[in-house]
């Protein structure tokens, strides 16, 4: 076992339950496409991390999907909103004994392995490390212990989390990264780097 734990949270790819504000504008086939390349984006760059890798998945395990458990171990989101799910993740891997746990989600284009490398870095001489989404979200959350404070009252999916979540931080010593775009809504997805003639759009 290794000290560093990458928590990835994920939705089960199904048509019609993924990407539902993209799909508002390019429908649920298309919202389902763009949502397997941001997998397939995610697992690409998070394969040769060196650290212990979970995939949590929304509904169900899948035993025989693109996260090969030569490589990603699998578990199932406890329920309860965004913020009692991820404190449940961050729990069972410190109760496991990683010293260093960083959860990312699998909605960004923008994600490089070398960031997240870099997050475990920098959690060697802070306390938290987190990376600010440009919808006032976050991408990345690293921590050393649990901090259950960070994971209550907060408007998940609204532009006020990173916020309220610095507020909650301010006695602790945070790194901040870069501010990435996840892919939420089709303006996100015209800002990203997708390869765009995979969708033929007529819009």
């Amino acid at each position: 076992m290794k000290t560093d734990a990458l928590i990835i949270f994920t939705r089960n790819p199904e048509l019609g339950k993924v990407k539902t504000r993209l799909a508002k504008t390019i429908g649920d086939e298309k919202a389902l496409a763009v949502y397997t390349d941001l997998l397939l984006h995610t697992k690409n760059e998070t394969h040769s991390i060196n650290c212990d890798k979970f995939v949590f998945y929304d509904a169900a395990i899948v035993k025989e999907d693109i996260w090969s458990e030569d490589f990603y171990h699998k578990k199932r989101q406890a329920s309860g909103d965004l913020g009692q799910r991820m404190q449940d993740a961050f729990d069972s891997l410190f109760e496991m004994g990683y010293q260093n746990c960083i959860i990312i989600g699998s909605d960004l284009f923008d994600l490089k392995a070398t960031l997240i490398e870099n997050a475990y870095k920098k959690l060697l001489d802070h306390d938290v490390v987190i990376g600010p989404a440009e919808d006032g979200g976050y991408y990345l959350l690293g921590l050393k212990k649990n901090n259950t404070l960070i994971f209550q009252n907060k408007d998940w999916g609204t532009s006020t989390v990173f916020e309220a979540t610095i507020r909650d931080l301010e006695t602790l010593k945070v790194c901040l990264l870069d501010s990435l775009n996840d892919i939420d809504t089709f303006d996100d997805l015209e800002r990203s780097s997708y390869d765009w003639a995979k969708l033929n759009l007529a819009l």
